[in-house]
């Protein structure tokens, strides 16, 4: 991640005043100074053009750009709930769209209710390019016996970032709300054809990246409406999460459709499954 700037003399010293521990003392052709920081190096020139490096080159370059860069983000909901599936979706994010949902209230779609989801969504998806990935019950069952969640999550996102490479030039940060340590994520996909690079990995990302909420807004709305036409292919009422009201769904929904009928709308591996499966042979 490269991001260049033109600073004036009074930025240029408030960044070395702000970060004097970390000035690289080697002398360098054309440059007045550099930063050396664990994610990021900071390049003066000695035209006063300076030059952020790394992965954390947006977050030092905020302070002296417009207050939105355009950026691509990938989130993922449903990981937690016992029934629906596990939804992936990425975005991207530019200035022009920016102005048009600032006023919504978009942010982590799980501080958002579901009706107002319902609402936001559909303007998202008119709105931005986006890529939406939907992994079902039954073949979530079927991956699952084969990878851990962690490996399907990254297997997801990658696609997902794929996907939105096609729809959109993706300049600025491409975010990643961190589920796992980067050296992890890289490993899982070892054996995928094609890897998206140069992510950005940062936990709790949906509430700082505005490119994240709008994926985790998007992926909710995708969770929600999968979850009601389960709802409505069974007759019931299926319920979010992973609590004590999911356990009793759980012995109704075994009573009136049987075990096998479970891999289509749970995660069968979740205890909640398993401790019901337990109990009809005790």
């Amino acid at each position: 991640m490269n991001i260049s700037l033109t600073l004036t003399e009074s930025q240029i010293n408030t960044l070395l005043d702000s970060y004097r521990d970390a000035i690289n003392l080697k002398e360098l052709p054309y440059v007045k100074a550099q930063l050396i920081l664990s994610d990021t190096v900071i390049t003066i020139y000695t035209t006063n053009k300076v030059v952020f490096t790394g992965e954390g080159a947006d977050y030092y370059a905020k302070s002296f750009t417009p207050s939105f860069i355009a950026h691509s983000g990938s989130d993922e909901v449903g990981t937690g709930d016992v029934f629906g599936p596990v939804v992936v979706a990425a975005c991207y994010v530019d200035q022009s769209a920016y102005n048009k949902l600032k006023s919504y209230p978009i942010q982590d779609s799980k501080k958002m209710t579901d009706d107002l989801v319902r609402s936001v969504g559909p303007i998202l998806i008119s709105t931005i390019p986006y890529s939406l990935l939907v992994l079902d019950n039954e073949k979530y069952n079927e991956v699952q016996a084969l990878n851990n969640l962690n490996a399907i999550k990254a297997k997801l996102h990658n696609q997902a970032y794929l996907h939105l490479a096609k729809k959109a030039k993706l300049t600025g940060l491409k975010v990643i709300d961190q589920f796992s340590p980067k050296t992890s994520y890289y490993n899982y996909l070892k054996d995928e054809k094609e890897v998206v690079k140069d992510l950005h990995f940062e936990t709790k990302a949906e509430s700082k990246y505005f490119a994240v909420a709008c994926a985790s807004v998007i992926a909710r709305y995708a969770f929600l409406n999968a979850l009601d036409a389960l709802s409505k292919t069974f007759d019931m009422t299926i319920p979010k999460g992973a609590s004590d009201k999911v356990d009793d769904f759980i012995r109704l929904f075994m009573t009136r459709h049987g075990n096998d009928a479970l891999k289509k709308v749970a995660k069968c591996h979740f205890k909640n499954i398993q401790n019901a499966l337990n109990a009809q042979h005790d």
